[in-house]
């Protein structure tokens, strides 16, 4: 009882001050094929990311951040809608369900916010109707503008997003999400990432620490010679040479984001909105770098569900920024946060939670301690086959449906998931299977 109490009290906290201030206006700068642990700040060996760095330095970063669903779309029809796949319904390139006046972005305009999207939508045809200031495109490196010259995806971002900000109405709050479409590969070129050429001098001389191949080491769905992560990791990381290239051509893309999310902040500053914005980094779904022998994302190893996530909220104080977080934070959680924080109650076909309590509150509030993670098939079993997950902190359970299969992970002795327990741990085997099957109810 007194645990409840204090989560309504912490909840209630929050909520009075988003309603108490000044209206926030929203940042949300989301990056795609990104992990966890692809930044300076999070200890990385290689990568160079000195503004998503100093953003984590004035906010609070969140270590244990994952998504219920690993793939573009999805994961952003997630983000819009605050649900799970089960209930909105895109199972991997398709439109969303959900009612648009249910969606963050669909409240806020509606509640008076100038409302932005620039860059990659990936969740059903593009609607452009729906925002203030629409500009939405994707999947190519380098696209043509109207003129008929070339730009890198990346700047173009970074240009539609300043010019959302220096072109808005004064008098009104504002949400922009920018959307970029690196760090992810152009899968049908021969390079499959492609930096700006003034990138080339990056990483040039570093030595990316290379992965074991534990493909012996799969379950028999993703061991198929027609499997999509397998193939691609052929594509990227199949010689010591191959992978050398095409990771430091990813940190490139990684770096250009790390810079145009810098000049989208200075532009904040520069027009005295920073301390009245709600700046969010984060990106739709975790990759391989080639772990587990493979390329991508999709499958609910550690890899593929954790991402980074990088609050700056002006409402926390000073002495609390550059704080770090590690509880089990979702995507799904991401449309109830900024709700809150703008003072809008979240409709209650939003199954995701508003994490701010846990950084603004006093008292910490009663969280989750494991969820419900899936994956439907797409094209066919061989080609990417559906996963379903139990994750917690210390232990996950991985079930692949088309077979049957079963993996038990201890995550807290076998981080890197090789080590299969599911013949050995039968009590925690059994433990799990109830607990995954009473999360996924709950989502449905």
């Amino acid at each position: 009882m007194i645990r409840g109490f204090l989560s309504i009290l912490a909840a209630g906290f929050a909520l009075t001050l988003a309603a108490g201030a000044k209206p926030l206006n929203i940042v949300l700068l989301y990056a795609d094929d990104w992990r966890h642990d692809t930044l300076g700040c999070a200890g990385h060996p290689v990568v160079q990311t000195p503004r998503l760095d100093a953003l984590a330095g004035e906010g609070v970063r969140f270590t244990r951040a994952c998504v219920t669903t690993s793939i573009c779309g999805v994961s952003r029809s997630t983000m819009l809608t605050g649900q799970w796949m089960s209930r909105h319904g895109n199972r991997g390139f398709d439109a969303f369900r959900t009612p648009w006046e249910e969606t963050w972005p669909g409240i806020l305009r509606e509640a008076g916010w100038w409302s932005g999207h620039v860059g990659k939508w990936h969740s059903g045809k593009f609607q452009a109707g729906r925002f203030d200031f629409a500009r939405n495109y994707g999947g190519k490196h380098f696209i043509k503008q109207e003129d008929g010259s070339e730009i890198h995806i990346t700047r173009k971002n970074e240009a539609d997003a300043l010019d959302f900000l220096r072109s808005r109405p004064e008098d009104q709050p504002f949400f922009l999400t920018v959307n970029f479409f690196a760090a992810h590969a152009e899968d049908d070129h021969p390079d499959q990432y492609l930096p700006q050429p003034e990138s080339a001098a990056l990483y040039k001389d570093a030595h990316v620490p290379e992965v074991p191949d534990t493909f012996a080491k799969l379950p028999p769905a993703v061991s198929s010679a027609k499997n999509e992560g397998r193939r691609r990791w052929g594509l990227r990381f199949d010689t010591a040479e191959k992978y050398q290239t095409s990771m430091k051509n990813y940190f490139r893309l990684v770096t250009e984001v790390d810079t145009a999310c810098g000049r989208v902040l200075d532009e904040l500053q520069a027009q005295g909105l920073l301390e009245d914005t709600l700046v969010i980094f984060t990106t739709d779904n975790g990759y391989f770098h080639g772990e587990h022998g493979l390329a991508d994302k999709w499958y609910p190893y550690e890899e593929s569900i954790r991402v980074p996530l990088i609050v700056r909220d002006p409402r926390l104080a000073k002495d609390k920024r550059g704080a770090t977080n590690d509880d089990i934070v979702l995507n799904a959680d991401l449309a109830p946060t900024i709700l809150a924080a703008t003072g809008k109650a979240a409709p209650p076909t939003m199954q995701g939670r508003d994490f701010a309590p846990l950084y603004l509150s006093p008292v910490k509030p009663a969280w989750r301690e494991d969820f419900y993670y899936e994956h439907a098939v797409i094209r066919d079993k061989d080609f990417i086959p559906a996963s379903e997950a139990l994750v917690t902190r210390e232990w996950k359970y991985i079930l692949w449906p088309d077979s049957g299969f079963e993996e038990l992970f201890d995550l807290k002795n076998d981080p890197r998931e090789q080590a299969n327990l599911a013949a050995t741990e039968k009590d925690r085997l059994e433990m799990m299977r109830k607990r995954f099957a009473e999360s996924k109810d709950s989502v449905r």
